[in-house]
């Protein structure tokens, strides 16, 4: 990343250059039909809780996403940065997560047990899979951990604003991923990943490898936000 792109990296860091870069398709991501229908207080309640199953299938596989990104800290970060405190943090998250979904779909009538992941839900851990091999840079899986987090925060703190028609009943939901705290480690994430991709960005200019991983980590944040629209059209039958 030189000359022009690099300047424009340096104002909000080389995730926002890319989110610029690829806006419609992270529009289609944080602002779905199926959010929108949430904001709005017209969403398919068939769909919610379609959504509520295939959600808590792949939280369970995005455990193990997460543990891999943690390793992956463990061994390339300095203890000075942080990072694995990061991760940890949200690792434990995790485990309430999944007691919530499960408490959730009681009071929907999901029967979890009985739920089978629909086909872009098992392409998007198989997705996640994928990543999760000793081979994939630091950087691409960080970048990649960020970008998940970020399009539930993005989407579910868009039906918190002032002037939103959120049921009542759905404003546990949307506080999961939309409060202000879930932004902060989403924002910590972000410069985690940032830092990184500079890193490669100056290591490119000196000469050393970093086009790779520059390469591979904006082609997998756009295959995140592409596997992310397919799962909101599942949930809402369009896919």
């Amino acid at each position: 990343m030189e000359g022009k792109a690099k300047e424009e990296a340096g104002k909000g860091g080389v995730i926002d250059t890319w989110l610029r870069k690829h806006r419609l398709i992270y529009i289609g991501a944080t602002r779905h039909p199926f959010i929108l229908a949430i904001r709005d207080g017209t969403v398919n309640y068939s769909s919610f809780k379609k959504w509520l199953g295939q959600d808590y299938i792949f939280v369970r596989e995005f455990v193990a996403f997460a543990a891999s990104v943690l390793i992956k800290a463990w061994k390339e970060s300095d203890d000075s940065e942080g990072d694995t405190e990061v991760i940890l943090g949200g690792m434990a998250g995790l485990h309430d997560e999944i007691a919530w979904f499960k408490k959730e779909a009681s009071k929907w009538g999901v029967e979890l047990s009985e739920t089978v992941p629909q086909k872009a839900n098992q392409l998007y851990c198989r997705f996640l899979e994928s990543l999760m091999s000793p081979e994939v840079d630091y950087t691409v899986a960080i970048t990649v951990f960020w970008a998940i987090e970020a399009v539930y925060q993005e989407s579910f703190a868009h039906c918190l604003e002032p002037d939103t028609n959120t049921p009542p009943e759905l404003q546990e939901v949307c506080q999961r991923w939309g409060n202000d705290g879930f932004g902060q480690y989403c924002h910590s994430l972000k410069k985690i990943a940032n830092r990184l991709l500079e890193k490669a960005s100056d290591d490119l200019i000196v000469g050393k490898a970093g086009d790779d991983v520059l390469k591979k980590a904006e082609v997998e944040l756009i295959r995140v936000l592409e596997h992310e629209v397919e799962f909101w059209n599942m949930s809402r039958g369009t896919a």
